[in-house]
């Protein structure tokens, strides 16, 4: 077993920040919400409440943290098995202890936001200390990686009261929309187990979804929050990029990789963002301003102008998600908000070839080639940090890696600085024409994904669609219209549309102008309210 340190790990991998607790005043001071569940709830059917209704209900004592540890513990041992959305859970032993130490300090009066909720953890740089850690990768699997401290949004919602529960699967080192690897396999989406959660952060969606854990925790480079959303039926939500601070290696250096919630509820994702979104000095990008996020969830929309954009103009989308998704936008409509279908622009940005710098227009294959070679660079640090500090060199177990992430290791240790550069001008451009939308427009409204769903293969080996409406996409990311607000750093959330006529969810895509975090969690909670979706989840 490899017991790996914050101080030996940080000092290898380039990041000079180690990261403090993070204070939960401003979770503590959201407002309470209505408890609606009936007294005398038991069992199992305590798992199928929403976090911000059994954080109420055990501040006022009507349930015990180590009641709730039980039924999740419970429903997780019956229902796993079927989605593989835990890849590890922690001791039952151990979490009864921690559960009824949460149930003493809701006795004493010093329950915190999160008292006793359970947690899933995502199993990439989401470290959880004393619990392994395998990447979704076969040959860190078979070295134990197993760090000694948290990553420090994950100690943050430690530090509020959430009991982490395990660790969730996905794709190896998380370079695909899709939740499946050699080391675990496939995770499903609790609508169809035929059917992929969604990635990268596809267990914690699953895990959502199923009411496996009420609070779950994703991170999201590409849309590794919001895919797997989309398909699973739940809410992911990507900050403005400094909302969650960061400090684990390899440090973001640009607005790309980010740390967000998963939830069934948007309040309960509000909820987390109350004690994971709060600055810290650990993070030099951390933004400074305190927010209370839980506040944003009843506020009206009467009045703000929102872009609808079916498909930015250049993705392929199936009928069926853009039928889906077009009727959720009566919700906003009913709310007061006026809807406008806009064309983006991005159809109008110009591609360079670097030999001859001549241009041509891009193409979607252009976008999602960047999003690739720029996620590729970002692995050359993973690469380094196993070496150095598990013991693991990549380059030397490439026949027990997944071809595609084999092949981005060895796109990413050939790519020049210049070609690194090159790539941020069309970037930049991406900001740009984006930026130019949000002068007129409160909201962009788009579907998250252009399918409704993405069969599993049996061997671990499942990716993304090749073609979507007879078009050629990317397979690792080219059907998600998620990754352009990781080349922005702008707010986006993915929330239920409703389901396509297979019965599979359908996602609906919002993001807002940056640093209006706020803005978009009150427009999803719009459709939430008018479109409520808790029905549709199988039981």
């Amino acid at each position: 077993m490899v017991s790996v340190s914050r101080r030996n790990l940080l000092a290898g991998g380039g990041a000079a920040a180690v990261g403090v607790a993070l204070p939960v005043s401003a979770a503590s001071a959201a407002p309470a919400p209505t408890v609606t569940a009936r007294e005398g709830v038991l069992g199992e059917d305590l798992c199928l409440l929403p976090a911000t209704v059994l954080a109420e209900m055990i501040r006022r004592r009507r349930v015990s943290p180590t009641e709730v540890m039980r039924a999740h513990l419970q429903r997780i041992e019956r229902i796993n098995p079927q989605l593989n959305a835990f890849v590890h859970v922690r001791d039952g032993d151990l979490l009864l202890i921690e559960a009824r130490a949460a149930d003493k300090r809701v006795m004493q009066g010093k329950a915190r936001a999160l008292e006793g909720l359970p947690l899933a953890v995502k199993d990439l740089f989401d470290f959880l200390a004393g619990a392994p850690n395998t990447f979704g990768s076969v040959p860190v699997k078979r070295k134990r990686f197993v760090p000694d401290f948290c990553a420090g949004y994950i100690q943050s919602l430690l530090n509020g009261g959430a009991i982490a529960i395990g660790k969730t699967n996905t794709p190896e080192f998380g370079h695909k929309g899709i939740t499946d690897n050699p080391a675990w396999g496939p995770t499903h989406t609790p609508y169809n187990l035929a059917y992929n959660a969604g990635g990268s952060s596809g267990g914690s969606a699953a895990a959502a979804a199923a009411s496996l854990a009420p609070l779950t925790q994703g991170s999201d480079a590409g849309g590794s929050v919001r895919i797997p959303a989309a398909m699973c039926g739940v809410v992911g939500f990507k900050a403005t990029f400094g909302r969650i601070p960061q400090d684990w290696p390899p440090a973001p250096h640009t607005p790309f990789l980010h740390p967000g919630p998963i939830t069934r509820t948007v309040a309960d994702a509000a909820l987390m963002m109350d004690v994971m979104g709060q600055p810290s000095s650990s993070d030099p990008l951390s933004l400074s301003e305190r927010m209370n996020y839980s506040s944003a969830v009843g506020r009206s929309i009467k009045g703000k102008r929102i872009a609808f954009t079916p498909d930015f103009g250049m993705f392929p989308v199936e009928p069926e998600v853009d039928r889906v998704v077009r009727a959720s936008l009566d919700a906003l409509r009913d709310a007061g908000a006026i809807v406008e279908e806009v064309p983006i622009g991005l159809d109008q940005l110009t591609a360079f070839d670097k030999a001859t710098l001549r241009g041509r227009p891009v193409e979607l294959a252009d976008l999602s080639d960047l999003w690739v070679g720029l996620q590729s660079v970002l692995y050359t640090s993973a690469v380094d940090i196993l070496r150095l500090h598990v013991g693991v060199d990549l380059a030397e177990v490439g026949d027990q890696l997944s071809p595609e992430f084999r092949q981005m290791i060895e796109r990413g240790m050939s790519t020049s600085a210049r070609d690194y550069q090159f790539g941020q001008f069309l970037r930049s451009d991406v900001l740009h024409a984006i930026e130019a939308i949000f002068t007129t427009y409160d909201y962009i409204v788009s579907p998250t994904l252009s399918v409704a769903g993405v069969l599993n293969a049996a061997d671990g080996t499942t990716i993304g669609p090749t073609s979507v409406q007879g078009m050629a996409v990317n397979p690792l990311i080219g059907w998600c219209m998620t990754y352009l607000y990781n080349f922005t750093g702008h707010p986006a959330i993915s929330i239920p549309a409703g389901l396509s006529s297979n019965g599979l969810p359908v996602g609906v895509q919002i993001a807002g102008r940056r640093w209006a975090d706020r803005a978009v969690l009150a427009a999803a909670a719009v459709i939430e309210r008018r479109r409520p979706w808790a029905h549709t989840y199988p039981r």
